[in-house]
């Protein structure tokens, strides 16, 4: 009745009624509300607004206690019988092959993971999710997308084109807040947002998606603004990690890179690094075209993985080369491996990655560099040539022993996979990792955040993006603009966001101080704080 659904005034919930008039304008922006079961009425905001999100109280003729009958849920258990798996992934390209090589070989670390996950977890109950996959490409570095009608989609990509894809998600309009895309490198949110990107010279061909930023999945963590995937690198036993030790070749050095162009314009480093150490190299060449590198360098042309990682084992250091955009020497798998020290060289750069991320880079590997550090990953200037001498001298003393991220283990990659199937359909995570946080001018949220030992949190920014947080700063106004919420002490001016797919960690303005919403996070897992599991 009308009566049942007024819009309370409660003190516990003072942006309750701000939300309702909000929606009431704008609940026809997203098809994520009406898959949620908005249909305009005031009755469907507050059932919203109460059960899927937090900004009004829960309504006292809802029946709060009724769960799902119990021959409609499956408790979720972890399989350690692959073979189903190995079929679907199907045949006929060494691509596939080499994926099923890989799954087999790993199989028991990834049945070891499970059991140790499942413990740690106290075999507390999970609701089995129906995924399905569709195999397609959105461009040629997004992989994946996941849909999945009630619960989460996840998708594997081989080839199609931009257009099918297109015609895909407008099939999909009721489910779209479930669709899951796997995306190398990420997507900005000024980027993703395609009446914003279009305006603002940020329209590109891979972006404006219109999906929420923590909808793309990484490889790397580039920016918290999309939800970090990852991948997985083999796990070291004792016997292996001796091994290793015992067969290392001191005066070896890998030199990543696999283009003869990727060479020009480095021989003063490579020099260098030849000085102290014999130089291995791993370009790619046809057989009556020698690869252009110096006479000097061991080249073994484009290896297989197993091959590749044999040399990096026997290495001492390895050497990524460097390019001009980080889309052309972003890390690659080999580069978390155990056992060797990386050589990563410190150069920011502003850029537009594939024109989807506009992140200012501080080095080759700024994960390698903010996560795992010194002594297995080195950093140093690219224009310092003395600085990359004794860097060279300081490896040559060193003995690494062999350093996995728990994040890159079977185990930590399904840690996030199970939050996310488990968690990232309702509200997370929990409002008490909230730290918030100023930024300096010009400064993103990511940095501040990361000054402070925290990461920036997209999810939260809706809790700090109102009028009692930015008032004292002068006058208040709410636009479409990426760096929003934030404020100017100068001109006494301040903003609030008023598209919230424009949420955005990444985003800075040399004008503007940034709100940031920071969390904590897990040691040796940085997509999770510290109670989301």
């Amino acid at each position: 009745t009308s009566s049942q659904c007024e819009v309370p005034k409660d003190p516990r919930y003072p942006e309750c009624p701000g939300k309702v008039d909000w929606m009431r304008a704008r609940w026809t922006s997203d098809p994520c509300y009406a898959f949620y079961g908005v249909d305009g009425s005031d009755c469907s905001f507050l059932v919203y607004l109460s059960e899927v999100e937090w900004f009004c109280p829960p309504l006292a003729w809802r029946n709060h206690s009724s769960q799902p009958s119990p021959q409609h849920v499956h408790q979720a258990a972890f399989r350690t019988d692959l073979s189903m798996l190995l079929d679907q992934i199907g045949a006929g390209k060494e691509s596939l092959s080499f994926m099923k090589r890989r799954i087999r070989r790993l199989a028991p670390q990834w049945t070891t993971a499970a059991n140790r996950l499942d413990a740690k977890l106290e075999h507390r109950w999970r609701d089995q999710k129906k995924v399905a996959r569709r195999i397609t490409a959105i461009c040629r570095f997004t992989y994946l997308l996941f849909f999945n009608c009630g619960s989460l989609f996840f998708f594997s990509t081989e080839t199609a084109a931009v257009n099918d894809e297109k015609v895909c998600l407008s099939l999909q309009q009721d489910a779209i807040c479930h669709i899951r895309v796997i995306d190398t490198f990420g997507t900005e949110p000024a980027y993703n947002h395609e009446e914003y990107a279009t305006l603002h010279g940020y329209r590109t061909n891979w972006g404006y998606w219109n999906l929420n930023a923590r909808q793309y999945m990484t490889m790397f963590p580039h920016t918290p603004d999309n939800s970090f995937m990852g991948f997985v690198s083999e796990e070291l036993n004792e016997t292996e990690k001796r091994s290793i030790q015992q067969s290392k070749v001191n005066s070896m050095a890998v030199v990543y890179g696999k283009e003869a162009s990727m060479w020009k314009g480095k021989e003063g480093f490579l020099q260098i690094l030849h000085k102290y150490m014999e130089v291995h190299g791993t370009v790619y060449y046809e057989t009556q075209r020698p690869p252009e590198v110096p006479a000097f360098v061991k080249n073994h042309g484009l290896l297989p993985q197993h091959e590749l990682q044999q040399l990096l084992r026997k290495a001492k250091v390895k050497k990524k080369k460097k390019k001009k955009t980080l889309g052309e020497y972003v890390p690659v798998v080999v580069c978390i491996i155990p056992g060797h020290s990386i050589l990563s060289v410190r150069a920011k750069v502003d850029h537009g990655l594939f024109a989807i991320v506009a992140v200012q880079v501080s080095s080759q590997h700024p994960y390698a560099e903010q996560y795992i550090g010194s002594p297995h990953v080195i950093t140093v200037d690219y224009n310092n040539s003395a600085e990359f001498d004794t860097a060279i001298r300081e490896i040559m003393r060193r003995k690494v022993e062999p350093y996995l991220p728990y994040e890159y283990t079977c185990e930590g990659m399904l840690e996030r996979v199970h939050a996310y199937i488990q968690q990232q359909v309702r509200p997370w995570p929990p409002l008490s990792s909230l730290r918030l946080l100023v930024s300096e001018e010009g400064e993103s949220c990511v940095e501040a955040c990361r000054s402070h030992g925290f990461i920036c949190e997209p999810a939260h920014f809706r809790f700090i993006n109102n009028k009692e947080a930015l008032r004292r700063y002068g006058v208040l106004d709410s636009e479409m603009n990426h760096i929003l919420p934030a404020f100017s002490v100068l001109r006494r001016e301040c903003g609030l966001q008023r598209e919230p797919l424009l949420f955005s960690c990444a985003g800075h303005s040399p004008k503007y101080r940034r709100v940031c919403p920071c969390r904590d996070f897990r040691r040796g897992q940085v997509a999770l704080c510290r109670d989301c599991l």
